[in-house]
């Protein structure tokens, strides 16, 4: 890429980013401006007097910069040999027109018949990845600020700036891997989902109860999330795994209402009665489980010592997730039920009820079978 569009870019997104209020130390991995000194190889007369262009870079390599040639030895300390010019040379433009290097032609020529040096200013480092020249600028989220809000404006910023197609953006360091567990959590949420609907599907032999369970789930975000901003914390990783934790308990708690309303159904009491009586005596777990969940998180929410910030986070959203959306389930679930029971009474999804119901008790059937055998095969050895 060219050096001057990327100073340009990173100049430009620089002076924006020093104007977002949640950053500081904002900074740039390209310092322009230090004086050097350019060499201009005159092809032409080096060919004439048999010089390659590549004995002249060699040479000023070696003679400026030094070369390891060898090491030697002082009692049990190594130290390495290293040929370069003196200081005088290096130091000025006529000591670099002095240095010589080899001829095919006349055996040695000085530098000043073949070369043209030039002061100018230029980049103190290039940094490269992919052998691809690039610029990082770097800065540091203020204590409570969101770096996934940061991110986000420096996405915007950089579609202001409209770079060029041959240039590229992206995240580098934790930026980058915030971006990579945001995916990866995304993607544990989605699995987390598939996974509970299959389970839940092979425990109630239904396609339609696995459903209503999993509409809680959704209730908790907003409470969980609602509690972190009541209490001044921030989304981070520790927060996703407080969000996965209240996922599996908030389902319980539907689980039990369900099951215990799928039972008293099986007895031949009534759908509303039926509701009303395992919503009644479902209510003591519940609460006991609810209880017992945020008395043990509660050491996690109030704790002050060394790490105590990053367990904080699953603490509040798991209390406070919890204890917000407990009563919202508790109203939920049932009507939830009411409605996907008489969708399930649809002549269409009856009919694929009683194809499922079928397969979920073969396979049901298979695994017992199985899991006899292989006890039997066990016990007989």
């Amino acid at each position: 890429p060219d050096l001057e569009k990327l100073t340009k870019y990173s100049d430009d997104l620089l002076g924006k980013m020093k104007n977002i209020p949640d950053l500081v130390d904002a900074d740039s991995t390209l310092v322009t401006g230090k004086p050097e000194l350019r060499v201009v190889i005159d092809r032409a007369r080096a060919a004439d007097l048999g010089v390659r262009v590549g004995d002249i870079a060699q040479a000023l390599n070696t003679l400026v910069a030094g070369q390891k040639v060898s090491t030697f030895n002082a009692g049990t300390d190594q130290y390495s040999v290293r040929v370069r010019a003196i200081g005088e040379f290096r130091a000025s433009v006529e000591g670099l027109k002095r240095m010589i290097v080899s001829s095919s032609k006349i055996g040695w020529v000085s530098l000043d018949h073949l070369v043209r040096i030039e002061e100018g200013t230029g980049p103190s480092a290039i940094d490269r990845l992919n052998r691809q020249r690039q610029v990082m600028l770097l800065g540091n989220v203020k204590p409570g600020g969101s770096q996934a809000a940061v991110i986000q404006k420096m996405d915007q910023f950089a579609k202001e700036v409209k770079i060029d197609g041959a240039y590229t953006t992206g995240l580098a360091g934790r930026s980058k891997e915030l971006g990579r567990t945001g995916y990866y959590f995304g993607l544990a949420f989605l699995l987390s989902f598939v996974f509970m609907y299959m389970v839940l599907a092979a425990q109630f032999e239904s396609f339609v109860h696995p459903v209503t369970i999993l509409l809680t789930l959704p209730l908790a975000i907003p409470f969980g999330i609602l509690s972190l901003l009541v209490t001044g914390q921030t989304v981070n990783i520790f927060s996703g795994l407080g969000l996965l934790l209240l996922f599996g308990v908030v389902k319980k708690n539907a689980i039990l209402q369900i099951d215990h309303t799928n039972q008293l159904r099986a007895q031949g009491m009534e759908r509303f009665e039926a509701i009303i009586r395992a919503n009644r005596e479902r209510l003591r777990p519940i609460l006991m489980t609810t209880i017992a969940l945020v008395a043990g998180m509660l050491p996690l929410t109030i704790s002050s010592g060394p790490g105590s910030g990053t367990s904080r986070s699953i603490g509040v959203l798991v209390v406070g997730g919890q204890s917000l959306c407990l009563l919202l389930t508790l109203l939920a679930v049932p009507v939830f039920y009411s409605l996907f029971d008489d969708l399930g009474r649809n002549r269409v999804w009856s009919a694929i009820g009683a194809r499922t119901t079928g397969a979920f008790a073969w396979v049901r059937r298979k695994g017992a079978s199985a899991t006899a055998s292989l006890f039997s095969l066990v016990t007989r050895d």
